[in-house]
């Protein structure tokens, strides 16, 4: 399963520019083999082998927020912390009993849910965190309620009806100054989502959720962080700092024609920056170079990266980008930016960079093909892009 297939399902551009943030989407068979990305037995190995604590793993029933103690026991460690450890007998009591098990921001624990959490940011250039979430009964986990994010749903394994009421306020969000008006009684979808579907559903839109069809489900909500105007506003009033007019104190005892006239020049400030050329794409940009993504060390490498041409390599973001720039001397260079970093490379680097934002591993012997570098040069490339926080690497295959 790559995400190619899902951006091709969804409709790609068309979705983009017809359904994200308008309307729902509904697609079937959209995903090969979704049970590569997580399974029940991934969801056992993660419960026994983490501690999980609320919110990160949580258990809910008709809205409600089953207390800790219902399947946990505190556990006193010998340097005398405290921690919680699931019991598996109390945890199926309570799963059997209608509760709904929730583990969120797996793509933070499982690289093939890291893997499909990249390649959505790469295509919609905006964070993504994804939640596991497994129901055995009808009850309703958390009863009709809206999102303050779009989502991606994968349905993974067995079947989840997901009633869709629509939205009774444009675009709420999560710091608001108002509550959405109460759903209508009447759905305006009703649907049945197997192994592979997906569903797309924008923020704001009301949906209850259950498994009442028999068996038990397990999908991914894939969460997409909003880019709204009052994140834009609160880009410009970052960068608005270097104007000493911005820092500073407001003239709050000046006489009312002092009052104006900073009202006035803070107006014109406001206005040019708005009409600057590009800004939505250059907002996009800054954001998605301060992704810092899923961050991993590259142990044992402490002082480089080796050139050997098995060792494998990937990038820790979705995000990053590559520009061609000039250097200080006016010479052309190749322009990596991510992770909070900007890295300048000779051109003769661009079809390894270019594979790396394919996404997934790649070895060493695999980026020097690409780009007609000697494996030495590749490692050298590759070593400073760890170094920036923006690549790892690990040994043996892919």
């Amino acid at each position: 399963m790559t995400i190619v297939s899902i951006a091709e399902r969804l409709g790609q551009d068309g979705f983009l520019a017809r359904s994200l943030h308008r309307d729902y989407r509904h697609v079937t068979q959209a995903v090969d083999a979704p049970g590569s990305l997580v399974s029940f037995d991934v969801l056992n190995e993660l419960i026994a082998s983490h501690r999980l604590e609320p919110p990160r793993l949580r258990l809910s029933a008709d809205g409600e927020v089953l207390p800790q103690h219902r399947y946990t026991v505190p556990v006193t460690t010998r340097r005398h912390t405290v921690w919680q450890r699931t019991h598996p007998a109390e945890l199926h009591q309570c799963l059997s009993g209608g509760a709904s098990l929730a583990i969120d921001a797996i793509d933070e624990l499982h690289e093939p849910v890291a893997d499909l959490a990249q390649h959505l940011e790469s295509w919609l250039r905006t964070r993504i965190q994804v939640n596991a979430y497994a129901s055995w009964t009808p009850t309703e986990g958390f009863g009709i309620h809206w999102d303050d994010h779009d989502v991606i749903v994968v349905q993974v394994e067995g079947a989840k009806r997901w009633r869709l009421y629509g939205p009774t306020r444009q675009a709420p969000m999560h710091h608001d100054v108002a509550f959405p008006e109460p759903p209508p009684e009447t759905p305006v979808a009703d649907v049945v989502l197997n192994p592979g579907d997906v569903l797309y559903l924008p923020r704001g839109w009301w949906h209850a959720v259950t498994a009442d069809q028999g068996t038990a489900s397990l999908h991914l909500t894939c969460g997409i962080g909003p880019h709204t105007g009052a994140h834009l506003i609160g880009w410009l009033s970052e960068r608005l700092r270097t104007h000493g007019l911005v820092r500073a104190d407001l003239p709050l005892h000046a006489c009312p024609g002092a009052q104006e006239a900073y009202v006035e020049s803070l107006r014109k400030l406001l206005l040019d920056a708005l009409d600057e050329p590009d800004l939505i794409g250059r907002f996009a940009a800054a954001r998605d170079a301060e992704d810092l993504g899923r961050l991993r060390p590259s142990l044992p490498f402490l002082n480089g990266v080796p050139a050997d041409p098995d060792l494998a390599v990937r990038l820790t973001t979705g995000r990053a980008r590559l520009t061609t720039a000039r250097d200080d001397d006016g010479a052309e260079v190749i322009r990596f930016t991510a992770a909070g970093q900007e890295i300048d490379f000779a051109p003769a680097t661009a079809s390894l960079l270019r594979r790396l934002l394919e996404g997934g591993w790649w070895t060493l012997a695999d980026l020097a093909t690409a780009a007609s570098l000697s494996v030495p040069d590749a490692a050298g490339v590759v070593g400073e892009l760890v170094d920036g926080q923006a690549a790892c690497v690990r040994a043996g295959h892919r």
